[in-house]
């Protein structure tokens, strides 16, 4: 079941749960190189497809800043709270037509963080070193995966342009607003973890480097390193949902699906 844009509206409601956690993701870089469906299909595990705009698929390279990471009920801890990440993603949606990211791998400085995400999140975290330089407003972000002798550099900065909102139905809005997660446990079960938070305030990116080593681990080849979006936002506060396993809308979601309308979009 092809998502309609009223279950992709609806999946911005608050689930009706006790979150697990809260952060901030800052300074993120959205850069994304499209690719013929086929090559993401043959990725992903029974029960995905993977979610195309015009008849394209995409991949990305997100780098950015985790900030007052901590459980609900804890405050931010200095030597933990703060670190940074950077993720393979490509875009999918399940057989109720549910939508969402599809993760190849995501790298971290946070040893503790990698290891809680995969245990109670089934994500492919990676140890890394990385670090990154702020010089004004532009990014100087590193990244070295542990056992990998190459190491990925992004330089970006946010265009000179006033941040906006992705409009319902446009590329932007198909490749930021995602607030669902699908992942696979050892025993091959699909599960889904919900996000919460406000649509990004983006704007254009300017990058003056942006290395495809990540794509290569992740066994794709992309030959131009020239992305065909890239997007920067400052960033979002961000309410994260226990993982459920994969077994359609939630309810609330369900019902906010069924009464939505784009032209009633925020």
């Amino acid at each position: 079941m092809i998502p309609t844009l009223d279950q992709r509206l609806a999946l911005r409601q608050r689930p009706d749960r006790i979150p697990a956690m809260r952060q901030r993701w800052s300074r993120l870089l959205f850069a994304h190189w499209n690719l013929e469906p086929t090559l993401i299909q043959e990725t992903l595990p029974k029960g995905l497809h993977v979610d195309t705009f015009n008849g394209e698929a995409w991949i990305g390279i997100v780098p950015f800043y985790m900030q007052r990471v901590r459980p609900v009920f804890a405050p931010p801890l200095p030597w933990l709270s703060w670190f940074l990440e950077l993720n393979v993603r490509t875009y999918v949606y399940d057989d109720q037509g549910n939508s969402g990211v599809w993760f190849y791998s995501l790298d971290c400085n946070q040893p503790v963080a990698v290891e809680i995400a995969r245990w109670a999140f089934h994500l492919p975290y990676q140890h890394a070193r990385m670090k990154a330089v702020l010089t004004g407003e532009t990014v100087d972000y590193r990244c070295q995966r542990k056992g990998e002798p190459v190491a990925s550099r992004y330089q970006y900065r946010p265009a000179e342009t006033a941040l906006r909102t992705a409009e319902p139905g446009t590329l932007e809005f198909f490749l930021l607003e995602r607030y669902l997660l699908f992942s696979t446990s050892s025993k091959g079960h699909i599960y889904t973890g919900q996000v919460h938070h406000e649509p990004y305030p983006f704007t254009e990116a300017v990058c003056d480097v942006v290395d495809l080593e990540p794509l290569r681990q992740a066994g794709f080849k992309v030959e131009d390193s020239r992305a065909r979006s890239l997007l920067y936002s400052p960033g979002v506060d961000v309410t994260v949902f226990p993982l459920q396993r994969a077994k359609g809308l939630p309810k609330k979601v369900a019902a906010a699906s069924a009464a939505f309308r784009p032209d009633s979009a925020p």
